[in-house]
């Protein structure tokens, strides 16, 4: 007996699919702040040759690393590999083990709501566009008076903010998948049932 279980195993696969292709988007990011950081360096350490760091590479470095992280939390949830504390709960059965698994995600599901939500009203004191009734509809709150940007490069915040909305929302997206997987292995008795 299982809660839907063809439904939740190709959700499952979309899901997957989904969750590693924004992994793998992070990890590119990953790759090009690492070469920057690089190129950058060596530029400092040839100032003498007419060479020089990378115009804003603090900038890109910080935004970079904040867009890597919620790339990787929804595979990172999927593959439940957050922190864990099973000394206590190994000596349980396999259905207690289930059920505290399923409380884990509720709660890690709980902290995604959250964080987009309020990563969302972030995004809406940036985001400069918008009449006020299309603002006040989806909960940006007032439009800023100027456009706000980042020191060096000028880069507009809210493009970063709007991109790791995309991640956030995958997470949470993610996030409730894993709820209905584990509560499907709470009735199966065991977690990592098919």
């Amino acid at each position: 007996m299982a809660l839907a279980r063809r439904a939740r195993q190709r959700v499952g696969r979309g899901i997957e699919a989904l969750a590693a292709g924004l992994a793998v988007l992070g990890g590119l990011v990953l790759c090009a702040m690492a070469v920057m950081t690089m190129v950058s360096i060596t530029g400092r350490a040839l100032v003498g040759f007419g060479l020089g760091p990378v115009r804003g590479d603090y900038e890109l470095v910080a935004n970079g690393c904040a867009l890597a992280v919620f790339a990787f939390l929804p595979l990172c949830q999927l593959k439940r590999g957050h922190v864990t504390v099973d000394i206590l709960i190994a000596r349980f059965s396999a259905r207690a083990q289930a059920v505290f698994g399923l409380i884990g995600d509720a709660l890690v599901a709980l902290a995604a709501i959250v964080i987009t939500r309020q990563l969302w009203f972030a995004f809406g004191e940036k985001f400069p566009y918008g009449s006020d009734a299309f603002r006040t509809a989806l909960g940006m709150g007032y439009k800023p008076f100027f456009a706000e940007t980042t020191y060096e490069l000028q880069i507009p915040v809210w493009i970063p903010y709007g991109a790791a909305l995309v991640g956030a929302g995958t997470f949470v997206i993610v996030s409730l998948y894993c709820v209905w997987r584990a509560a499907d292995w709470v009735v199966a008795g065991q977690e990592g049932t098919p």
